[in-house]
């Protein structure tokens, strides 16, 4: 990366680490006539699955073949859009758009394409796309985003909202047997969780790794860890967080996990323990990974090269770890005594992945270099 662009000094950059989370607000909805408008912006960053429409949010239809995600595999916020995606059957209905791993402070990039630009979007830089939208966008070029293809401009990068819309306002295209990931008998109980999970478990690495202060640093690795606690007492006694069947809240929190002992532990400084050393939680992440659409959109290579190369404030060096060994996501997980059922609420696990979109070889134990 040349220095011109370096991403020195857009992580940490004080005290304690704030997340800017003012996203693009429009939404791709089912009927754009009938979606009823909040009267004030949602203060909760979780978005919800019956949401109205922001204040300023322009709607568009959910139309197949209309739109593109673009998710690069190494974010946990667009590896959440990846997974959803999957387990609903919706690859034919809304394609897919992968950025390499590593960026310079402008924006993903479609490196790993041939001729280094997407496919469809013919794009090289997703800042492309944000660009065409809105000239000069001000704000974060994140993923994930969706970006209308006919125009190449983004609709929307508003990752909390897009996960639950995937599941209520696009389900003409849904699979036969696509599970229910909402699962609205819950939501009393499921979105206070998911609350807990995003403040102090999703976001909890990221304010203890861009921590600028020792206090600051204190107080996120205090606050993740007693979060942990709580979920690996509560994963003692059921399979899944809402009980027998995968729900969002899984999702959500999965992402997080898969990542922890390969990242977040040493480069983000969350040491007290490993994920292995939490016997429930381990066990859980296991069983979540050894689900289809779970671990199979997982790039362990493609993580670790982005955190590692991209965060030059902690990792000036851009040196990349060797370890640890990930064979043992494959070890059973030896959970399902825990549910009658399961693990998808009248729904099937979905199909083999499609060859253009699988995990490239020797970057996950479910696809080692050689054998299948």
């Amino acid at each position: 990366m040349g220095n011109e662009f370096s991403t020195k000094g857009a992580y940490v950059t004080g005290q304690e680490f704030n997340r800017d989370t003012n996203y693009i607000q429009d939404r791709v909805v089912a009927d754009p006539q009938n979606i009823e408008f909040s009267p004030a912006a949602d203060p909760a960053k979780i978005g919800h699955p019956f949401a109205p429409a922001q204040p300023e949010a322009q709607l568009w239809p959910v139309e197949a073949g209309r739109y593109r995600l673009v998710a690069a595999r190494a974010c946990p916020w667009a590896n959440r859009t990846l997974i959803v995606r999957r387990l609903l059957g919706l690859e034919s209905a809304l394609s897919v758009g992968l950025p390499g791993p590593t960026h310079d402070v402008r924006s993903w990039t479609f490196d790993l394409d041939e001729g280094g630009k997407d496919p469809v979007l013919g794009t090289e830089r997703l800042q492309e796309n944000y660009f065409k939208r809105f000239a000069g966008y001000p704000r974060g070029i994140t993923v994930p985003a969706i970006v209308e293809i006919a125009s190449g401009a983004v609709v929307t990068n508003d990752y909390p909202q897009i996960t639950w819309d995937l599941s209520t306002q696009w389900k003409q295209f849904h699979r036969e047997g696509a599970p229910d990931l909402v699962q609205a008998d819950q939501l009393e109980e499921s979105l206070p969780l998911i609350k807990r999970i995003f403040t102090e478990v999703n976001n909890g690495v990221y304010r203890a790794g861009f921590a600028g202060s020792q206090q600051a640093y204190d107080d996120a690795y205090d606050r993740l860890f007693a979060t942990l606690d709580y979920l690996e007492e509560r994963l003692s006694t059921r399979r899944f967080l809402m009980g027998d069947y995968i729900s969002e809240a899984d999702v959500r929190l999965f992402t997080t996990l898969v990542r922890f002992d390969p990242v977040y532990h040493g480069h983000f400084k969350t040491n007290r323990n490993k994920l292995i050393d939490m016997p429930n939680l381990w066990g859980y992440a296991r069983d979540l990974f050894q689900t289809p659409g779970f671990g199979d959109t997982i790039d362990f290579d493609q993580i670790k090269k982005h955190y590692y190369v991209v965060h030059e404030d902690i990792n000036p060096t851009q040196i990349v770890p060797k370890g640890p060994d990930l064979s043992n996501w494959l070890e059973a997980p030896e959970r399902e005594q825990l549910a009658d059922n399961g693990p998808f609420l009248n729904g099937t696990s979905p199909g083999e992945v499609r060859a253009a979109e699988r995990v490239a070889a020797g970057h996950n134990p479910l696809y080692p270099l050689t054998g299948n």
